[in-house]
C-alpha cells in the first residue's frame, strides 16, 4: 500500500469501535398572553427538556420524539419541525471511551399550557434561562454584568484575539452600538459559553458563574437547544404564519400583539402593528366581541387560512422593530 492510500481496514475498525447513540429532544413552546413558555422536566440540580433515546421500535425520528413527549408530559404534539443535530463532544456529560452521543432537536408549538401533574413536567418562562433576550421593559438588568464581563474577556487575550472578541461581542450584543438583532439568540449564548459566563461552560469544579443568583442553567446542552429554537422562531414569524400555531381559535389583535412581543422580546407600536396585520390580510373578524377586557369590548378575529394559498411567505414582517434606547 502506497503512503498516499488510506488504510481502509483501520478506518473501518475505528468506525466499528465508535458507539453512536441518539437522543431526541423537544423544545415545546406555548404562549400565555404575555410570556413565551417552554415545557421542562424539573430536575436536581437543573431542568431539562423532554428527551429520550432513539429506539429500534421508533419508525421515524419524529415518531420517536412524539412518543417520548407523550410519555414524559402527557402532551400530544401538533406542529413539529426539526431544528438541528448537536454532537459536540465537550458539550455533554462525560462520555464513555469509544462512544459519542448526538442530540436531534425539534421545535414544537402548542396552543394551551397543558401538562399532566402526574408527568412532573412544568411550564417555565423562556426568559428564565435567557434573561438577556427580553427588552420589553427596557434594557435587561443582566446585560450590565454581561457587557463588563465580555470586555474583560476580550482584554485578556492577545491583541489580535481581543480585537476579534470585541467585534463578535459588538455584533452579538451591540456593544458600543445601538444595534440589536433579535434573531442572534444562539450566537449570543454561544459567545457567553465560550467566554465562560454561563454555568454550562464550567467544568471540573471551576468557579461558579459570575451571576449564580440570576443564571439558570439547563442539563446537558439543552439551553443551547432552547436558544436555537427561540432564534429560529423569532426569524420564522416574519415570513411564515407560525405565530397562529400558538393562538386560540379566536383572539383579539391586542392578544396577538402581546404574544408577538413576548416571542420577539421587544415592544411594538400598537397602530403600526394593527396596520401590518390588516395589510398582510392575516386575520378576519369573527363577528363576536370579547367583553372581559375591563374596558370597551374588543373585536375577536381568527387566522385567515386562505392567505397560505395567496402568497408563498405570509408573515409578520417586523422590520420597524428596534431595540429600546440604552
Amino acid at each position: 500500500m502506497s503512503p498516499s492510500q488510506p488504510d481502509r481496514s483501520s478506518a473501518i475498525s475505528d468506525a466499528e469501535s465508535l458507539a453512536l447513540s441518539a437522543e431526541l429532544s423537544a423544545v415545546i413552546i406555548a404562549a400565555s398572553v404575555d410570556e413565551p413558555m417552554v415545557l421542562v422536566r424539573p430536575g436536581a440540580p437543573v431542568d431539562t427538556l423532554p428527551a429520550g433515546p432513539l429506539q429500534s421500535e421508533h419508525r421515524t425520528l419524529e415518531a420517536g420524539l412524539r412518543a417520548w413527549v407523550e410519555q414524559q408530559t402527557d402532551l400530544h404534539l401538533g406542529y413539529v419541525e426539526q431544528l438541528y443535530t448537536f454532537g459536540d463532544a465537550d458539550r455533554i456529560d462525560m462520555p464513555t471511551r469509544g462512544s459519542r452521543s448526538l442530540s436531534i432537536a425539534y421545535l414544537a408549538l402548542v396552543r394551551a399550557l397543558r401538562a399532566s401533574a402526574r408527568s412532573g413536567a412544568r411550564w417555565q418562562n423562556v426568559y428564565t434561562y435567557l434573561p438577556w433576550e427580553d427588552w420589553r421593559d427596557g434594557r435587561p438588568a443582566a446585560l450590565e454584568r454581561i457587557e463588563a464581563f465580555l470586555r474583560a474577556w476580550a482584554a485578556r487575550g492577545p491583541s489580535d484575539v481581543g480585537i476579534l472578541r470585541e467585534k463578535r461581542a459588538a455584533l452579538a450584543f451591540g456593544l458600543g452600538t445601538d444595534s440589536w438583532s433579535d434573531e442572534l439568540v444562539l450566537e449570543r449564548y454561544e459567545l457567553l459559553y465560550e467566554a465562560g459566563f454561563v454555568q454550562e461552560a464550567r467544568h471540573d469544579g471551576e468557579a461558579a458563574s459570575p451571576f449564580p443568583a440570576a443564571d439558570h442553567p439547563m442539563g446537558l446542552d439543552h439551553r443551547r437547544i432552547l436558544a436555537t429554537a427561540l432564534g429560529r422562531l423569532r426569524g420564522k414569524i416574519k415570513y411564515r404564519p407560525v405565530i397562529f400555531e400558538l393562538m386560540p381559535e379566536s383572539f383579539t389583535l391586542l392578544d396577538l400583539q402581546r404574544t408577538v412581543e413576548g416571542l420577539s422580546g421587544v415592544r411594538l407600536h400598537k397602530q403600526n402593528f394593527r396596520r401590518l396585520v390588516e395589510t398582510q390580510g392575516l386575520v378576519e373578524e369573527t363577528g363576536e366581541l370579547q367583553t372581559e377586557t375591563g374596558g370597551r369590548p374588543a373585536r375577536l378575529v381568527r387566522f385567515r387560512r386562505e392567505v397560505l394559498l395567496e402568497r408563498p411567505s405570509p408573515g409578520l414582517r417586523l422590520s420597524s422593530t428596534k431595540r429600546p434606547p440604552i
